[in-house]
């Protein structure tokens, strides 16, 4: 069925998870945390939810806590470079004992007739490590990033979370969650609680209309959230200026709703300073996304822009950022994404005639092949794009066809990403 931990190494034993695929629902991850103990019940939790954002809301949340001295778990997906990136408190990965050990706990539990998914089983070793982490007086609040929609999502087993955030909402995954916004949403808004603070970003009115819905029929008292004001230091939201150190003006809307996030908490007794915010807002990191890499290229000092646009909205953040920063240079980019993603849609919002393309594969086995990248994309460019079976082949072609203002773009999935940094 699948190896026992004794032998294989960590990222061994969870590809055996996956032949399992995506299934959602929450028996199978309930019944092995109430094995485990039930160690999500002990750990005071926000939880994080949305289509695109949810990993810079966590990312503004991990910053703003730990300079309000606050010891803070944080779990996201997917990871770049190693799965260990996924759960870490302060910033810092899990290590590779410690998530050895959270896997053997996990493993010792799970019925041969009942397997869990692959994402259950990392969810449920992060559930068991944090909550041993909490035992020891070594974490005080843990920021958990849903997988996939939210009703269903295997981290919607808290009951009391003590505050919740929707980012926005668009068409992904729709296979899993539906073909409407509206249908996104119902399953995003699964995240909301009984009497639980929930704070919402302003989103297309069907999206608004179905959150609304939950959060009244759960009587959870709704923060909307608006995106702040850009200013010439950073921006301003409810009369609180802050830096903003990541790039793109969908980063307002996000700052925001960790700003209103952090005064439900401190209305429950959290205690984080003005100056906390602050500190916390203007070193906030989020690799991978609208990031700027200085790297090496066949011996020269090149500079690429990295950003995962994996979906459409993603996509249309993407092209509004170079199209505002860099209005008259020409855009290279060197691209793949997933066959389970909106390719036709992705390429739209991304590409103008006189760009350039490069189609690498995604280092998955969903990749949508350069060549089927190429056709859909022909359709667009003026310039009929070659196709390179290796990402260091399509960034050496872009680079070589760069001229002095030209600015070359890596995106299309974050597993081409994590490939990227992982070969620097």
């Amino acid at each position: 069925m699948y190896p026992k931990l004794a032998n294989p190494s960590i990222e061994e034993y969870l590809a055996s998870f996956d032949k399992f695929g995506i299934h959602l629902g929450l028996e199978r991850i309930q019944q092995l945390l109430d094995t485990l103990g039930n160690p999500h019940q002990q750990i005071p939790v926000i939880h994080v939810a949305g289509t695109n954002g949810k990993g810079s809301v966590c990312a503004f949340l991990l910053s703003i806590l730990r300079a309000a001295g606050y010891r803070v778990g944080r779990y996201t997906s997917p990871h770049l470079l190693d799965w260990r990136e996924r759960i870490t408190i302060n910033g810092e990965w899990i290590s590779n004992a410690d998530l050895l050990e959270a896997l053997h706990q996990v493993d010792s539990v799970i019925a041969s007739e009942f397997p869990p998914t692959q994402f259950e089983v990392i969810t449920a070793a992060m559930w068991w490590y944090f909550a041993q982490q909490k035992s020891q007086q070594n974490l005080d609040i843990a920021i958990i990033e849903t997988g996939l929609g939210g009703r269903l999502d295997a981290t919607n087993v808290c009951d009391r979370p003590l505050v919740c955030a929707i980012t926005s909402i668009g068409l992904d995954h729709c296979q899993q969650l539906g073909n409407t916004l509206g249908a996104i949403a119902s399953e995003k808004a699964g995240i909301i609680k009984p009497k639980c603070p929930v704070v919402i970003a302003d989103n297309h009115p069907e999206a608004i209309a179905s959150l609304q819905t939950k959060s009244t029929a759960c009587d959870a008292p709704i923060t909307w959230v608006n995106a702040a004001t850009r200013t010439a230091t950073g921006a301003i939201w409810q009369d609180f200026a802050y830096s903003l150190p990541l790039l793109g003006n969908h980063q307002l809307t996000n700052s925001a709703i960790a700003i209103a996030v952090v005064q439900s908490l401190r209305t429950q007794g959290w205690q984080i300073s003005d100056d906390a915010l602050r500190t916390g807002m203007a070193n906030t990191e989020w690799a991978g996304r609208l990031q700027w890499i200085e790297f090496n290229l066949n011996g020269k000092s090149r500079k690429i822009l990295i950003d995962g646009a994996h979906n459409v909205a993603a996509a249309e953040y993407l092209r509004q950022f170079v199209d505002e920063s860099f209005p008259n240079q020409r855009k290279l980019w060197v691209m793949g994404i997933l066959n389970t993603k909106d390719q036709s849609g992705i390429l739209k919002a991304l590409l103008h005639p006189d760009d350039l393309l490069y189609p690498v594969p995604v280092p998955n086995p969903a990749t949508t092949s350069p060549q089927d990248l190429a056709k859909i994309a022909s359709a667009i460019l003026k310039t009929e794009p070659h196709t390179y079976d290796d990402l260091q082949l399509g960034l050496a072609a872009a680079f070589d066809d760069q001229r002095s203002l030209d600015i070359v773009i890596l995106c299309g999935s974050l597993y081409l990403v994590g490939e990227f940094f992982s070969q620097q």
